[in-house]
């Protein structure tokens, strides 16, 4: 498998850069169930399927299957019709594999390889998420808002952990997202150890009342790290979750928000990311509005007994 994956990555990294300029050079798929197979004119794809099993109560359960199957592609040069191939192999490997009910098969793809969305779209796959990325461009005219942001603390933990569930409920109707029993409680654990280590959390208030928040940070994609198979390396920072309370949602607290968290995330930063889900009504307007543009596509099906 290692000899069929070098050539790849190197050819896949130059159809990415093809595809997208911000999209990052491909890098070697981790361990896992090797694929291989040969395209009608005899160049061969591969890929390699991993298998993730995330305990009940783990915060990872409340944006995926408790079971995780995903197929990292290695499709060279290749168009993305190529998918259409490589799925089908995945498919019967799936065939023979008892999955449980909560659980699903997952590819992440550059969003503007549309070729491979088809083939993704007639397998039974689903766009849920998307990661979006913004480069900062010219600071414009500062803007007025209707509400007032600060900066979050632990003696706000009790209104967060609300504002967390609500963007959660909506997201679930919309998204991958997953109300579990546990979510209060690993919200609660969640936020608190981002105040703990200072990571910004910012909340509106209108009339003295909270009636969002959004949480974010920088990271730094470098060799080896999880962000280098995102974006470009560098420093970037992260916006993890925007929540406006249903009552105030369209009266511009999230502008709000955002403006107030851009001004300190992108300080150093060379741009920044976060995860909106497609089929949601309202976010793929609102961040497009503030200069974010889809990169890569999470592509889902669940259960994974329905790859097809």
């Amino acid at each position: 498998m290692r000899a069929v994956s070098a050539p790849l990555l190197a050819a896949q990294s130059a159809r990415f850069a093809e595809l997208d300029p911000l999209l990052p050079a491909a890098v070697a798929p981790p361990e896992g169930e090797g694929l291989v197979v040969a395209l009608p004119g005899g160049d061969r794809v591969a890929g390699v399927v991993t298998r993730t099993e995330h305990p009940r109560g783990a915060a990872p359960t409340l944006w995926a299957a408790s079971e995780v199957w995903e197929l990292h592609p290695l499709l060279g040069g290749a168009p993305g019709s190529a998918m259409d191939v490589l799925l089908r192999r995945w498919a019967g490997a799936m065939a023979r594999v008892a999955v449980e009910q909560d659980s699903s098969c997952l590819v992440t793809w550059p969003s503007r390889d549309v070729a491979a969305s088809a083939a993704l779209l007639a397998h039974g796959f689903a766009p849920l998420s998307v990661l979006a990325v913004r480069v900062p461009a010219a600071r414009g005219p500062s803007r007025r808002h209707p509400v007032s942001v600060r900066r979050a603390g632990f003696e706000d933990l009790e209104f967060l952990t609300r504002s967390a569930m609500a963007e959660l409920e909506y997201s679930a109707q919309v998204g991958s997202a997953v109300v579990r029993p546990a979510a209060p409680r690993i919200k609660w654990a969640s936020l608190s150890v981002h105040l703990a280590q200072g990571d910004p959390v910012w909340i509106a208030e209108r009339g003295g009342e909270p009636v969002g928040h959004l949480e974010g940070w920088q990271t730094v994609s470098a060799p080896a790290s999880w962000a280098e198979t995102r974006v470009p390396h560098g420093r970037w920072g992260y916006v993890n979750c925007l929540s406006v309370l249903p009552g105030s949602r369209g009266s511009g607290v999230g502008g709000a928000l955002v403006d107030t968290a851009h001004d300190e995330l992108l300080n150093g930063a060379v741009g920044s990311f976060l995860y909106f889900n497609p089929p949601n009504p309202l976010s793929p307007v609102f961040w497009a509005r503030r200069g974010y543009r889809p990169l890569w596509t999470l592509w889902e099906l669940r259960p994974a007994s329905a790859l097809r």
